[in-house]
C-alpha cells in the first residue's frame, strides 16, 4: 500500500463510548475553509461524536486525481 492510499483513509466504524462497542459511523461535514474542511464522525446508533477528520486541500486534488473520472453515460474512455 503506497503512502497516498494510507493517507486518505476514511473510517466506516469506530469506538463509541456511549455504546460501548465499535460502531459504524458516518461522516458529517462541519466546516469549509479556504485550506481545508473539516468533518465529523457520527455514530449510526446514537449519533455519538466518536471522531475528527480534517482534509487539507492538497489531499482533495490528490483524491480526485486518483479516481476515475466519470461523465454523465459511464465512465469516460
Amino acid at each position: 500500500m503506497s503512502q497516498q492510499q494510507f493517507e486518505s483513509f476514511t473510517a466506516s466504524s469506530l469506538y463509541c463510548e456511549k455504546c460501548k462497542a465499535a460502531m459504524p459511523v458516518r461522516e458529517r461535514l462541519l466546516l469549509v475553509l479556504p485550506d481545508r474542511e473539516l468533518y465529523d464522525y457520527l455514530c449510526t446508533n446514537c449519533a455519538s461524536s466518536v471522531g475528527q477528520r480534517e482534509v487539507t486541500a492538497g489531499e482533495k486534488v490528490m483524491a480526485r486525481a486518483a479516481s476515475p473520472r466519470r461523465s454523465r453515460r459511464g465512465l469516460m474512455p
